[in-house]
């Protein structure tokens, strides 16, 4: 398909990929773009998400439900529509959509929570992407606190090969109170500035590794 594929991928749960990849869908939306949302994890977060929208008030991208067995490329050609496509894929490295995932994908976002086990779960996607020569990927910094420790592990990332991605998501409320409502933190007004203002960082950054990698 003509449209960009960005595959948000990490090797453990918790990282915040479906938080990443709604907030995401939902900035690029807000600059024009038709978003599909492809939801590859067995938990169904995305497509959970999406359904907690208030009658009246659709999640602004189009949220697509992945079942076991179901070929990815199939779903793809049902999205030729859309101007840029994102896929959630499932917190395992070895999971068939993961794989599916890196090799249609333009770009993959790895989410990292600062704190060791993320550290070392990196390094084993970090090489996945590393493998397939047309994939561009970096990292994103999420759930940042301002911590010493959250502090010296995006020092430590910054020595991965993978590029740290130009923003970052701080440990907000916002995000989850979004989640809850089946929105984005741009439906939740001036309590979420902040939030919104780190989402526009993201959307930028985004558009910009997907120019560089046309």
């Amino acid at each position: 398909m003509s449209a960009p594929v960005v595959a948000l991928t990490s090797q453990k749960g918790g990282s915040g990929k479906t938080t990443i990849a709604m907030q995401l869908a939902a900035g690029l939306a807000r600059r024009g773009l038709r978003v599909g949302v492809v939801d590859l994890d067995p938990q169904e977060s995305a497509s959970r998400w999406a359904e907690s929208a208030p009658p009246g008030q659709p999640f602004p991208a189009d949220v697509v439900r992945v079942s076991a067995g179901t070929k990815l490329g199939r779903v793809l050609r049902a999205l030729r529509d859309a101007d840029a496509v994102l896929l959630d894929c499932p917190p395992s490295i070895e999971h068939p959509h993961t794989l599916a995932a890196l090799d249609v994908a333009r770009l993959a976002i790895v989410p990292v929570v600062p704190g060791p086990t993320d550290l070392w779960s990196t390094r084993a996607i970090e090489r996945l992407i590393l493998q397939r020569d047309r994939l561009a990927g970096c990292l994103l910094p999420n759930r940042v606190t301002r911590t010493a420790l959250a502090a010296e592990v995006i020092d430590v990332l910054r020595e991965f090969e993978l590029p740290l991605l130009d923003a970052t998501l701080g440990q907000r409320s916002a995000y989850a109170l979004s989640a809850v409502r089946g929105g984005s933190v741009y439906s939740l007004g001036r309590q979420a500035v902040a939030a919104q203002e780190e989402v526009e960082r993201l959307v930028s950054a985004v558009l910009t590794r997907l120019e560089d990698h046309s």
